[in-house]
């Protein structure tokens, strides 16, 4: 199973550019892992947050394969603890979808054609985050989920 994270739009702090790709290079040596950038929309400033949404849902749209487990990050979706979140992705990689896909939408959310085709939705908290720290606090609990699934010291409860 080859796990993509979908994003709208480049990461502009570098800082933040350099410790995703740390996380995405220690995830790599459990998994097939990568980030997939879209880019992002041009003269969205002339556009409302619905056409914003739909346009972007048009380009995540291309971005999807058939048979692809389709998760969302948002902020209505269920929490989970990351012991939590490791066996889900334990249980997910047993159950063999070709492809694991995890997106972040742009800055209006999800369009309701996307939510209606996500299998799930889940949120890393109750707190808002920017799109670009988000990216990295999610590939973190990725690694996080690998070291506890293979028994590694880096979390600690």
């Amino acid at each position: 199973m080859k796990t993509i994270f979908l994003v709208i739009g480049k990461t502009t702090d570098n800082r933040i550019v350099q410790l995703t790709d740390e996380y995405i290079s220690r995830i790599s040596h459990y998994m097939p892992f990568q980030m997939e950038v879209i880019p992002e929309l041009r003269n969205a400033k002339n556009l409302t947050f619905e056409q914003q949404k739909e346009q972007e849902a048009e380009l995540i749209k291309k971005s999807l394969q058939s048979g692809d487990y389709i998760v969302l990050l948002d902020e209505h979706g269920k929490e989970r603890r990351s012991l939590d979140f490791a066996s889900w992705i334990q249980k997910r990689m047993g159950a063999s979808p070709r492809r694991l896909v995890f997106i972040v939408g742009g800055p209006y959310g999800f369009s309701q054609q996307i939510h209606k085709m996500a299998q799930e939705e889940i949120s890393l908290s109750q707190m808002t985050f920017s799109h670009q720290m988000i990216r990295l606090l999610f590939v973190e609990q990725i690694y996080r989920a690998m070291t506890i699934l293979n028994g590694e010291p880096y979390h600690h409860e």
